[in-house]
């Protein structure tokens, strides 16, 4: 019995130390603060909850089946780190080519939220949640680790799914709290230093594209 607690505890810690740099909370929440900065502190979190929905769904089921899906569309893990690192350095070069005014009057600034949040409910999951927040880093994590956790007996395979499920929620606990606080950090900065950040942030998106992209290629070209 100690030895499979000792174990659960040991996977869970490893799942967690493995995943936190790949999906960065605290980095990626000032990236994407871009997109809800029009929000109210209400609606960010019913937002922001959402994402988080995604990012658990969308982990759980590279954790689980992500391998069968591959093998059914005949897909490797480095052509999902070419076409997301891809994606990743559009999204980048639509930050840095973008600068977007901010409204003045507050009725403006009432209706343009309300339309902002139905034009948003389309980003949520892509590209707020894949690739930006759970992407191509993410996915080859998750099956290293699940391709390390696998086990003979059911009752084994099932304690060790269980700890990397733990240690994806307790990913998700951060990516919810910095994306829900991420606003009030750069507002206590200052609007200069926000601008600065979004800049920064938009060249990073861009960087952090073309290391997955290039990262993709050279294993399509080992493999």
């Amino acid at each position: 019995m100690y030895e499979y607690l000792h174990s659960f505890i040991h996977l869970v810690f490893i799942g967690f130390i493995a995943l936190f740099p790949v999906v960065n909370p605290i980095g990626t929440a000032f990236i994407l603060n871009p997109y809800f900065s029009d929000l109210t502190r209400k609606n960010r979190k019913k937002v922001v909850k959402r994402i988080v929905f995604y990012c658990f769904s969308l982990s759980a089921l590279t954790l689980i089946g992500g391998h069968w899906i591959l093998e059914l569309f005949g897909l490797s893990v480095p052509v999902i780190q070419l076409a997301g690192g891809i994606m990743i350095c559009k999204i980048g070069w639509e930050f840095l080519s973008t600068d977007k005014p901010k409204e003045t009057n507050d009725l403006v600034i009432k209706g343009s939220e309300q339309s902002h949040i139905i034009t948003l409910q389309e980003k949520l999951f892509y590209p707020i949640t894949f690739p930006m927040t759970t992407g191509a880093g993410t996915i080859a994590v998750l099956f290293t680790l699940s391709a390390n956790s696998e086990a003979n007996t059911l009752p084994h395979y099932l304690l060790n799914t269980g700890a990397l499920l733990l240690s994806i929620i307790g990913i998700c606990i951060l990516i919810y709290i910095f994306y829900v606080n991420a606003k009030g950090l750069i507002n206590y900065m200052g609007s200069h230093s926000e601008k600065i950040i979004n800049r920064l942030s938009a060249f990073l998106i861009f960087c952090v594209g073309l290391q997955i992209a290039i990262q993709g290629i050279t294993n399509l070209i080992k493999g």
